[in-house]
């Protein structure tokens, strides 16, 4: 169970997707003008996330890596099917984003039009695909870790574009330099924000 807990709190400040790989940029960029819309997003982030990383889990264990489907039979025991992983990962993750793509436009219609394009853009949302291969490259070893991993991303995602939000609302009010004024500010803030999650770094787990 602890290490199940120093996954999730792991994936949330040290291994931020956003702070510490610059994943889901496009997304965190284009959609974190109101706090509103980027909880919504954030939120379905952390949804899809939560559902595909312990589903790719399942699937890298018993399908996808070299020895996986011995239990099938000894004879499939040499079998690699490893090379099937990206377009395996991707259709999941694309029918979990059209699963949630209609949940938000049954129950809300007005951030359903508030995220436009940016919500079935979730599928090809690096931070989405980026869990599951990280989930994959640290071969975590049960199906608890895996998802404390996925939704721990997706709460780290989360607190990053509802930050950056809330930030840039109120900057809109503050004296910004014509030059630095929309994206530039925001990078500028971005970084510093970065930085500011690296303290997290002397978090002994």
């Amino acid at each position: 169970m602890q290490e199940i807990f120093n996954i999730f709190v792991k994936s949330i400040f040290i291994d931020n997707m956003i702070f510490a790989y610059f994943l889901g940029m496009c997304s965190y960029l284009a959609v974190s003008k109101t706090v509103q819309t980027s909880a919504g997003l954030g939120l379905a982030v952390i949804f899809v996330l939560g559902i595909t990383v312990p589903v790719d889990y399942l699937l890298n264990e018993y399908i996808l890596k070299p020895g996986a489907l011995a239990w099938l039979d000894a004879g499939f025991a040499d079998v690699d099917l490893s090379f099937l992983s990206f377009i395996l990962f991707i259709a999941i993750i694309a029918s979990m984003v059209q699963l949630v793509e209609m949940i938000v436009e049954k129950f809300s219609p007005s951030l359903y039009s508030s995220l436009g394009i940016f919500l079935p853009l979730i599928a090809v949302n690096c931070a989405i695909l980026g869990g599951s291969l990280f989930m994959q490259e640290r071969e975590y070893q049960t199906l608890g870790q895996a998802t404390a991993f996925g939704i721990g991303s997706g709460i780290g995602w989360l607190l990053a574009i509802v930050g950056i939000a809330a930030i840039r609302e109120k900057i809109r009010y503050s004296n910004v330099p014509a030059p630095l004024r929309g994206l530039g500010i925001t990078f500028i803030i971005t970084g510093l924000m970065g930085i500011a999650f690296m303290s997290f770094l002397g978090i002994k787990l």
